[in-house]
């Protein structure tokens, strides 16, 4: 379609212009093949360098063919006329007077020929401002992107196949669900870190441990410089009021009852787990504590009849948000988690 276009342009127009695009194109090719060592670039360049030339030859015997005088035949049958013997000539004879007739219009004046080095001239300009357009228009223009680093989205997993305790429990997300709920833009904001952005996003349909794949249990998992948050879904019969009494008997510290939305809900802390694993072949380091780790743990409904939402959040720091930011999480994600019907 383009080539069409072009071909439609007068010769004075059309050559010029493709001069310059050649001649810009190659000489900006190839000095991006110097730079970068690419000798195909390097033969692109070329190429455009030799149209450009051949364009240029093609311009340069037009405008001789333009300058060369026109052949001078009424010149030659004068002289011609001039050197042949005279003939002698009759006489005229008397002719009757005919009525004068009517003067033959004047003729229309012939048409002037456009300005071939005018027509050239209107193309470099209009190209040359076509270019700035294109040139200064990302810098004058604002721009989407501004360099900052992109955040890390969910990947979707619709065709994964969940384990059959999904199937059992109908009110049970997926991880890729949970996913998108915690993947939230003020996420960063809720920590108390606005600045930062989304390294790495997870989400998983798994189950429960020790329940012999029977308890539903996905989880998502956003982490950022700072801090990385967790949430995971448990679909089981275990209340909170049954989980703060198992809190008595571990290791949880800092346990802390509250009502979160309408619901029973506990705070604690513990240490994560730091397992170390060896891809080179051999075995892995042993398992060691990790940095600590704050948690809100939050019923499914407001009667505590089984089942929770846990929210945690760490730092390899060892530094913990205060407890504003894990209930300002809650009161935000909670209420957009989709619950199945079905």
């Amino acid at each position: 379609m383009l080539g069409f276009l072009v071909r439609l342009l007068p010769f004075w127009v059309r050559e010029p212009l493709l001069i310059l695009v050649g001649s810009v194109f190659g000489v900006r090719t190839m000095y991006l093949a110097h730079r970068d060592g690419e000798w195909v670039a390097a033969a692109i360049g070329l190429v455009f360098l030799v149209f450009t030339a051949v364009r240029v030859h093609t311009v340069a015997r037009a405008l001789r063919a333009r300058r060369a005088p026109a052949p001078a035949a009424a010149v030659d049958e004068t002289a011609a006329d001039a050197t042949a013997e005279p003939q002698p000539q009759p006489q005229p004879q008397p002719q009757p007077q005919r009525p004068a007739e009517p003067r033959p219009a004047a003729q229309a004046a012939p048409q002037k020929e456009p300005n071939a080095w005018g027509q050239a001239v209107a193309a470099v300009a209009v190209f040359a401002a076509l270019g700035a357009a294109l040139w200064l228009g990302p810098h004058l223009l604002p721009s989407d992107d501004d360099g900052a680093p992109r955040a890390a989205s969910c990947a979707g997993g619709e065709d994964e196949e969940l384990p059959g305790a999904y199937r059992k429990t109908p009110r049970a997300v997926t991880g890729d669900e949970l996913c998108n709920a915690l993947n939230r833009p003020d996420l960063a904001q809720l920590l108390g870190t606005p600045a930062e952005t989304a390294t790495a996003v997870s989400g998983s349909s798994g189950t429960a441990p020790l329940t012999d794949g029977k308890v539903a249990q996905p989880e998502a998992e956003v982490q950022f410089d700072t801090y990385t948050v967790n949430v995971s879904v448990t679909y089981n019969e275990l209340s909170i009021a049954q989980y703060v009494k198992l809190m008595e008997y571990g290791e949880e510290t800092d346990v802390k009852t509250l009502s979160v939305l309408g619901r029973p809900a506990v705070l604690a802390s513990d240490h994560t787990m730091k397992i170390e694993i060896n891809f080179g072949g051999g075995s892995g380091g042993p398992v060691e504590q990790g940095p600590p780790a704050r948690t809100l743990s939050v019923a499914l409904d407001a009667k505590d009849r089984g089942g929770y939402y846990d929210i945690t959040v760490w730092s390899t720091s060892g530094a913990l948000p205060d407890d504003g930011a894990l209930l300002d999480i809650a009161e935000k994600v909670l209420p957009t988690i989709p619950e199945r019907t079905v």
